[in-house]
């Protein structure tokens, strides 16, 4: 069964994680998510739940105006072949979220099984505090960059840090 808000909170506390939420009207894209980003501080991001050609299952987490190439972000990742975005039903099974509300946060859905490898952009790792919905998009948590990364960790999985994005790979040049 997939992990709750508050079982998301109540792993946030366990970890030493402090964070701050703001409940609003549910957003579905990060067009519609504008009017949140002017009353809520920090990096605000977007999430690609990809798939290769093998059935490895990618978490990319970037900036929300960043801009990726999906036909050459296999090469930078190490997926086999080209990605593709994985089906709403895939991202229920493994993550435990709905199209409309991936999150890095949900990987405490994928603490047992490490079906998911997150990749987290490099420039959006510049950038603190962050901000991603937990676990549904009626809400914003805002977390720091360090604790992103110990909460992926206390999730069991590595995260990646890797220039991504068109606007990483300027910086990293």
């Amino acid at each position: 069964m997939a992990a709750t808000r508050a079982d998301l909170f109540t792993f946030f506390e366990d970890l030493g994680i402090e964070v701050t939420t703001e409940d609003h009207p549910a957003v579905f894209t990060v067009s519609e998510s504008v009017a949140v980003h002017d009353r809520i501080p920090g990096g605000h991001t977007k999430n690609l739940f990809l798939k290769d050609k093998k059935g490895r299952l990618f978490l990319v987490v970037a900036l929300h105006d960043a801009v990726i190439d999906l036909k050459t972000i296999h090469q930078k990742i190490g997926a086999q072949g080209r990605v593709s975005f994985g089906k709403g039903d895939l991202l229920a099974e493994v993550l435990g979220v709905q199209p409309g509300s991936v999150t890095p946060f949900a990987l405490i859905n994928d603490r047992e099984a490490h079906r998911v490898t997150p990749i987290l952009d490099a420039a959006m790792m510049q950038v603190d505090p962050l901000n991603f919905h937990p676990l549904e998009n009626t809400a914003t948590t805002t977390v720091g960059r360090d604790d992103l990364l110990r909460f992926v960790q206390g999730c069991g999985h590595e995260p990646k840090v890797i220039a991504v994005s068109e606007e990483s790979a300027r910086q990293e040049a």
